[in-house]
């Protein structure tokens, strides 16, 4: 399947803000702050549905790479104003932009296959351009270790 390119208008999450590697994260600090997102979830004003997203902003540098090196991840929801933020969540405005989109099929844990895809082959291919992050949407398809998990990517493009 090929990523569609498709712009959204800005928009503003609230969640969990956390500084560090792939490795870290996936090695337990993701799962405990998205149990903890889930615990709080009603104390977050203005949450447009029950998605969970996991905004990840990268540093620019030429030798970024994300398995060893810190950067942000946000394990949010998407609010449709923003409103008071909970104690230790952060607010989080995301500017309108362009946006390849593709839906990962299979195991959370093969996740890493369809980053490898379209930042590796597809932008190439293309000649598009990634900005600073991207962010995975976690809807009622998300089963992490199921072959029937479903993800959407969401690359945000120059």
């Amino acid at each position: 399947m090929e990523p569609k390119i498709i712009t959204l208008p800005l928009f503003h999450v609230v969640g969990y803000r956390m500084e560090a590697p792939v490795e870290e994260f996936e090695s337990g600090l993701g799962k405990s702050k998205y149990h903890l997102l889930l615990q709080r979830k009603d104390e977050i004003q203005y949450k447009k549905n029950e998605n969970v997203m996991l905004m990840q902003i990268y540093p620019m540098n030429a030798d970024f790479n994300p398995k060893a090196d810190v950067f942000t991840h946000i394990l949010c929801y998407e609010v449709s104003k923003k409103g008071d933020v909970p104690p230790n969540m952060s607010s989080h405005t995301v500017p309108e932009s362009k946006y390849a989109v593709y839906t990962h099929k299979g195991p959370e844990s093969e996740l890493s296959l369809s980053y490898d895809y379209i930042y590796g082959q597809w932008l190439e291919e293309t000649g598009n351009e990634p900005k600073d992050y991207d962010f995975e949407i976690w809807d009622e398809r998300y089963k992490p270790e199921s072959p029937d998990n479903e993800i959407d990517l969401f690359v945000a493009l120059k």
